[in-house]
């Protein structure tokens, strides 16, 4: 299971134009859980020169998105119903990775969680936290 479902994942990840414009790439998928990672260009920062929230957020949700894809019947797809974020720390660094995971793989709610880690000068930092459900979607 485990290279068809990183190939599903990937399939999907390659299906959003969105989250290709961040210049993001899946660096893994396992059943549960997903791991994301863009660079922080200067497209996407804020003004004090840190990455924007809403790219911190878009790559937190793609990421919790695709742990979720990642526990449901290859022919049944997934879309965000809620998602709530903690900003903790200033996203400051050359690179953002987003750590998804399944909280409760329900058959109508999936509960879901994403961390964001700023990466910069071979250190990490938490930076956001991300929890939310995913509405599964069969064909």
């Amino acid at each position: 299971m485990g290279d068809d479902l990183h190939d599903r994942i990937a399939r999907s990840f390659a299906n959003q134009t969105m989250i290709q414009t961040l210049g993001a790439t899946l660096v893994s998928a396992e059943p549960g859980c997903v791991v994301i990672e863009a660079p922080v260009g200067r497209a996407f920062l804020q003004q004090m020169g840190h990455a924007h929230a809403g790219f911190v957020f878009a790559l937190g949700d793609a990421t919790a998105g695709h742990a979720a894809l990642s526990v449901v019947a290859p022919e049944v797809k997934v879309v965000t119903a809620e998602m709530k974020i903690n900003y903790l720390a200033p996203a400051d660094g050359d690179r953002l990775r987003a750590t998804g995971r399944v909280i409760r793989p329900g058959r109508r709610l999936i509960v879901v969680t994403a961390e964001v880690h700023a990466l910069k000068d071979g250190t990490e930092s938490l930076t956001a936290l991300l929890q939310g459900s995913i509405v599964p979607i069969a064909p």
